[in-house]
């Protein structure tokens, strides 16, 4: 496994792992490879220390690596999506935005009526189809507990601001 320092055409830079150079490469023509903070597949590699691992027994040779980097501290009127641990990585968050817009474009937003339109979906009154909103905790609760698949998703801000 090898890790690139890589960078997207709008100049955010961001790590991964993959199987070797070939790997890379293969998968950055194929657009399989994009930027977690804004999606971008037009990757390449940026300018990185190399890893050198010191020989046993060889005097005069050490490690080389780049210092990690620090996460900074939210400020208080923050609203970076978080985690119970802390913030949420930059690659979640990006693959979240994707979801919403995702759900977004191919499903329709019924807001606080969500659990309402559900039910009816399920007992056939209304055309089957993809619908996002909200409902409590308690609402979710009922659904389930009537077959009605539900599923809470995190809602992070999207891409776009």
């Amino acid at each position: 496994m090898i890790r690139f320092s890589l960078r997207c055409d709008n100049a955010h830079e961001f790590e991964s792992w993959f199987k070797d150079g070939a790997a890379f490469d293969r998968m950055a023509a194929a657009g399989l490879v994009d930027c977690p903070v804004c999606g971008d597949t037009k990757v390449s590699k940026a300018l990185m220390a190399p890893a050198i691992r010191k020989t046993p027994g060889v005097k005069g040779r050490a490690a080389v690596a780049p210092a990690p980097a620090e996460v900074p501290k939210p400020a208080a009127d923050d609203q970076t999506p978080r985690l119970a641990a802390g913030p949420m990585p930059a690659q979640v968050v990006a693959l979240l935005q994707r979801m919403r817009q995702e759900i977004e474009a191919n499903c329709e937003n019924m807001g606080k009526d969500f659990a309402k339109e559900a039910r009816r979906i399920h007992e056939g009154e209304a055309e089957a189809r993809g619908i996002y909103g909200e409902a409590t905790e308690a609402e979710a609760e009922a659904l389930r507990e009537e077959g009605i698949e539900v599923a809470r998703l995190p809602w992070v801000p999207r891409a776009d601001g």
